[in-house]
């Protein structure tokens, strides 16, 4: 009992503001030590909350990725006929009267030619299937006369037409007509929203700029003009650059079917130069096709040729041609050029490929800008030579100069040295006068 008294007395003279608040029991103060935190809930609330956002910004942009995607497009068509349209909007016409002319003197032409190409198909499409009999009485009596058979035209035509295969393929492609007309409707589409557009783009030019500019300081809407110029010149550059193309393929073309004899021969040229160039990823495959197909009409042997230049021709554009057109009109190195394309396909597709030079020449002059460069010194180094001793051959022949010349001087001993015990003996033997 003194003991607690003790204790008692101790607690209340340690309490300088009077009396001592009472101590809570044993069980409760350990609870409220090990609760929960009040940040914690809030913490959890906020982070479920940017975890939804996140979700559903990225299901948003995935459905969204079609139409950003021809929005990109539209915007390149847009820089790529605003030269022609700023030119005759100097000259006092209306810059939505413009941008109409621009685009229905497009149409024409693209409608024109593609005209005049559906009648020279049609009329070898009929052609074809006039001599198809012939063809095959010619490569049946090919393989009788090689391969000691009897076959005749009556008895394949009714093996063709009793097989199996070719009752699948009709039946398969009977249901395959509503997916092909479902995507041609799908490409119209996609065609039309483009051309709207690109359209809105072109004749609202200065009414766009000048809504961007109006949310940023005078220090970035300089920035912001200055690159639109930029994309400006690189697409129009990039665009010269597949004209200048598309006419070398044409004109290349053109002397193959005409050594061949090819009939149409300045049509299908003009077809495979702006089919090749402009429409990417597949119109190689598409080009080439149409020529193989009239040539296939006059011998068979001539499509085999014209696959065979097709290919060759390619491959000379993609790696000898095409990076050094494109490094003198769009100013960017063909190393540059070639993995741009490629980095394009691979993120976009046949899009990234046709955009990919253009948007990398205007963020290559625009960030130009701000890279500070210096004069580089006369060394012979930067041009690539480099100096004598500085191989590794050079190293070890002075190596081994090196270790002959020390072997020759540890041999011959120096005329200087004093032989041994002479300057004792003299030393000696001498008395001064």
């Amino acid at each position: 009992m003194a003991s607690t008294d003790e204790t008692g007395q101790l607690g209340q003279q340690t309490s300088p503001f009077g009396a001592q608040p009472p101590t809570p029991p044993a069980g409760q103060g350990a609870g409220q030590g090990a609760g929960m935190p009040r940040w914690l809930p809030r913490a959890m609330i906020l982070a479920l909350a940017l975890v939804g956002l996140f979700q559903l910004g990225s299901w948003a942009f995935h459905q969204l990725t079609g139409l950003l995607i021809n929005i990109l497009i539209a915007f390149f068509a847009a820089l790529a006929i605003e030269p022609a349209v700023s030119r005759m909007a100097s000259r006092g016409i209306r810059r939505g009267l413009a941008t109409f002319l621009v685009f229905i003197g497009l149409v024409i032409a693209i409608a024109g030619f593609v005209t005049l190409l559906g009648s020279m198909l049609a009329g070898q499409i009929v052609k074809i299937v006039e001599d198809f009999p012939n063809y095959l009485d010619s490569v049946i009596s090919w393989v009788n006369a090689h391969f000691h058979t009897d076959l005749k035209r009556v008895d394949v035509q009714e093996g063709l037409l009793r097989s199996d295969w070719l009752r699948s393929y009709v039946r398969n492609s009977a249901t395959g007509v509503l997916d092909v007309s479902a995507q041609v409707l799908g490409g119209l589409f996609q065609l039309l929203m483009i051309t709207l557009f690109a359209f809105y783009f072109a004749a609202d030019g200065p009414r766009l700029r000048r809504a961007l500019c109006s949310v940023l300081p005078p220090a970035r809407q300089v920035e912001v003009l200055r690159a639109w110029e930029i994309a400006v010149d690189k697409t129009g550059g990039y665009l010269y650059s597949r004209g200048l193309m598309a006419f070398i393929s044409g004109v290349a073309h053109y002397v193959l079917l005409e050594i061949l004899n090819v009939p149409y021969a300045p049509v299908l040229a003009v077809w495979v130069g702006l089919v090749s160039q402009f429409i990417p990823t597949i119109g190689t495959y598409l080009a080439g096709a149409l020529p193989m197909l009239i040539a296939f009409t006059v011998d068979p042997w001539y499509a085999l040729w014209v696959l065979g230049f097709v290919v060759l021709y390619q491959q000379f554009e993609n790696y000898v041609l095409q990076p050094k057109l494109t490094a003198k009109t769009v100013d960017i190195h063909p190393a540059v050029a070639f993995g741009s394309v490629i980095a394009g396909t691979a993120l976009l597709g046949a899009v990234g490929a046709l955009i990919a030079i253009p948007a990398i020449a205007t963020l290559q002059a625009f960030l130009g800008a701000y890279v500070k460069r210096y004069d580089v010194t006369d060394d012979p180094r930067v041009q690539g030579h480099r100096g004598r001793g500085t191989g590794v051959l050079a190293r070890l022949r002075g190596l081994l100069v090196g270790r002959r010349g020390a072997g020759t001087d540890d041999s011959a001993p120096s005329a200087e040295d004093p032989e041994p015990g002479s300057g004792s003996s003299s030393g000696e033997g001498s008395t001064p006068a």
